[in-house]
This record gives C-alpha cells, sequence and structure tokens, in this order.
C-alpha cells in the first residue's frame, strides 16, 4: 500500500535539507509573510554595507521559520535584508527541480538589484539553499550579480543520507531509496553522486570572483558527512570553518544552525568582509 502523501512528506522532511523564503512584490504568488527585518523595499544600501542580504532557505522550510531570528539581526546591524520561497511542488516549497529554483532565484535577486540600486547581492543559505545557488553562479550569469554566498550546512556534495521513500509503494521492494520521488525531486537531487551534483561540481567547485564561506557543524545528521560540505578553492576566495573548531561544546545540529549565535556571528563577520570571505583569523565568541 503507498504511504500517505503526509507521511512520505513528513518523513522525507526528517532527512533532507532545509529551507524556504518569501518572494518580492513582483514576483509573488505566495501569502508567506517574511522573517522580521526582511523585504523592505525602500530600504537603501550603507556605504559600511553595500550588497543587500539575500536569505536563501533549504528544502521543505519556509523563510518565516528559516530565518525567524538570523534575519533581524543582520537588520539591526545594518543590512538591508530580502528572502523569497521558491521550488514549490504541491503547495511544499523548495522541493522542485535545483535547476528550477535557480531560475526563481535569478529571478529575484534581479528584483531586490532593482529596487536598492545595486550591481551586486550577498547570498546567505541553509542546507540546499546554501548549495542551489551555486547552480545560479555557475549556469545562470550569477557571476555578475552575487559578490558573495555564505553556506549553512550546505549540502554541496551532496549527503550520503538523504533518501526518499519507494514512489512505487511496492510492498515487496525496501521502503525507501534513493529513486525520484515526485514529491521531492529535489531531495533526489541532493543525493550524493546524483547528475545534478556531477554537473554542478564538474570543474570546480568555486566560480569567477564570488566569496564563498562555508559554516558547518560536527553534529549534522542532514548532509552527511559534514565534511562534504566544504568547498575546493584558492584561500582568497573561500573559506570553511566548522563551529566547533571554535566552540566544542556547541551541540547545535543541522536544522536549527541558521539560530545558533555562534553561526549568526560567524555569518555577520563574513559579510563584514567586503574584500573576501570569512577571515580566516576571525574567532566568535562561544556564549
Amino acid at each position: 500500500m503507498r504511504l500517505p502523501r503526509s507521511l512520505r512528506l513528513a518523513v522525507v522532511g526528517l532527512i533532507c535539507a532545509v529551507g524556504a523564503a518569501v518572494a518580492a512584490p513582483a514576483y509573488a504568488g505566495t501569502t508567506d509573510a517574511p522573517p522580521p527585518g526582511a523585504n523592505d523595499w525602500s530600504c537603501k544600501v550603507s556605504a559600511a554595507h553595500p550588497y543587500p542580504v539575500v536569505l536563501v532557505p533549504g528544502t521543505f522550510e519556509s523563510m518565516a521559520k528559516n530565518w525567524a531570528t538570523m534575519s533581524p539581526y543582520l537588520k539591526a546591524h545594518g543590512y538591508c535584508v530580502f528572502s523569497l520561497n521558491y521550488g514549490y511542488t504541491n503547495g511544499v516549497p523548495a522541493t522542485a527541480f535545483i535547476e528550477h529554483s535557480a531560475k526563481e532565484l535569478s529571478t529575484f535577486v534581479n528584483a531586490v538589484l532593482a529596487a536598492t540600486k545595486t550591481k551586486q547581492v550577498d547570498l546567505v543559505g541553509h542546507s540546499q539553499g546554501g548549495m542551489m545557488p551555486r547552480q545560479y553562479l555557475k549556469f545562470l550569469g550569477g557571476t555578475r550579480t552575487v559578490h558573495a554566498l555564505v553556506g549553512i550546512a550546505p549540502s554541496n556534495h551532496g549527503t550520503q543520507g538523504l533518501i526518499v521513500p519507494n514512489p512505487t509503494g511496492d510492498p515487496t521492494l525496501a521502503p525507501y531509496s534513493s529513486a525520484p520521488d515526485p514529491a521531492c525531486q529535489a531531495c533526489a537531487e541532493q543525493q550524493a553522486g546524483s547528475p545534478f551534483l556531477k554537473k554542478l561540481n564538474a570543474g570546480g567547485d568555486v566560480q569567477g570572483h564570488v566569496f564563498y564561506t562555508v559554516i558547518s557543524t560536527t553534529h549534522d545528521e542532514v548532509v552527511t558527512p559534514y565534511t562534504s560540505q566544504a568547498l575546493a578553492g584558492p584561500s582568497w576566495q573561500v573559506t570553511n570553518v566548522v563551529i566547533q573548531h571554535f566552540c566544542p561544546a556547541d551541540p547545535i545540529e543541522h536544522d536549527q544552525t541558521p539560530n545558533d549565535p555562534v553561526v549568526q556571528r560567524l555569518v555577520l563577520a563574513a559579510l563584514n568582509h567586503n574584500s573576501g570571505p570569512l577571515p580566516k583569523s576571525f574567532s566568535p565568541s562561544c556564549v
């Protein structure tokens, strides 16, 4: 007997990368409210913070949940903050093909640039939202419009733990498999070794002159192993950090990383460094 759709989505939700968001007024087809501090379309960037920040959620999440504390934190530090929902399948965000979601991100970034009268944005993404922008950078011209990408527990090289329900419902088969499920195409694409990830990572992890910061936790139970999240690239362009290298007692896991004060300090330090990724000398407070 086929698993009920609600149960299938719940199971996948426990093991998939997380995220979601709201869209720009001229682009939105959703009534989702943005997190506090986000999507003030009259916001003007400052000389100290010249790049608007776009928060990109991951699989199954809404921006309101994913960025409930990060958004007001960055807003309070003087940034123009924006976010979007993307990749809907049957009303569930960030589950569609990642190639399609990247096109939605491109449209949203263009709206932010027009509203803020800027030429580039900084992207901060969680889980799928930390990896999906790399599709935009590599294949959709995003290197022209993105200054920096900060990935929080991103699925850059996929996860060995990501599986999706058996789509056939055949009780004689294993209950779960890595076969594509129409309820979450993005889940299958985030499986380690998927054709999507092979194409994305072919020829190198980084593009153009975009600055990359990757923030990981050793307690990640979704994007595994956590070391797969790191990006390869020159030191002037890429910084990979692990939370527990600074704060060994920090128990934060995958889903809640954007709400961790240590992560928020790392993100802020990365965004504040306009001439590169997170400075390798930076060490956040653990309290």
